[in-house]
């Protein structure tokens, strides 16, 4: 974790990021709004499907967060608190680019975020980590075993044409950066029991983003 952003190599990573949350449907903070409650807590799910950190593939791998915040992230906001999983099939040098990516020593949009949300870290592990997202993004799931599980279907209702999804453009507050379509959902499950966070509920928000991101720059 030395590394300095000036001999961070090229890197690339895309692919699918969701979330399970305790605000109503849609989550507020999307629109860069105070949460429903004021405060929010939730667990954050990244899967790289296409990646490279100079010559080190990152292709299939998982990072997962937990993590909580009172008031607006995108503006005033206190008691910021995070905990990180890291995909344990990952070697070595994988795991060093992830933390670097993740870590927000690496640029790009994760450096941007990791400034804003300025959190305090409760603990970071290497664990098994399954996401699963639907191709038609039907439905989406993460799972640490026996610490965190996220599952998420999209919404859909009388008015939705069949196979259609209930999408935004252009959020205020996508936690991927610009340019990316949300796909909104409700949770059927969202748990966790990990380094200090612990909460189990469904019926609440949910969207799925995907990313692309590259840098150093």
């Amino acid at each position: 974790m030395s590394e300095t952003t000036a001999t961070v190599p090229r890197w690339h990573a895309a692919g699918d990021w969701f979330d399970t949350c305790k605000c109503n449907v849609p989550c507020p903070c999307s629109f860069a709004q105070l949460p429903t409650h004021g405060d929010c807590d939730g667990i954050l799910a990244w899967h790289i499907r296409d990646g490279r950190y100079g010559d080190v593939s990152l292709d299939g791998l998982n990072v997962l967060m937990v993590a909580s915040f009172v008031g607006n992230i995108w503006g005033e906001h206190s008691d910021t608190y995070a905990a990180v999983f890291v995909d344990e099939r990952a070697d070595d040098p994988q795991r060093q680019a992830l933390q670097m990516i993740f870590g927000g020593q690496a640029g790009s949009w994760p450096a941007q975020m990791v400034s804003m949300m300025d959190a305090d870290m409760r603990g970071m592990e290497f664990a098994p980590i399954e996401i699963e997202v639907v191709d038609d993004l039907a439905s989406w799931r993460a799972v640490v075993p026996g610490r965190v599980e996220a599952s998420a279907e999209a919404l859909t209702g009388p008015t939705t044409p069949k196979g259609a999804r209930v999408q935004s453009t252009n959020l205020p507050g996508a936690e991927t950066g610009p340019g990316q379509v949300a796909t909104w959902g409700r949770s059927t499950v969202d748990r966790a029991d990990a380094h200090g966070f612990l909460w189990s509920r469904e019926g609440l928000s949910s969207k799925h983003i995907t990313f692309d991101w590259a840098g150093p720059d």
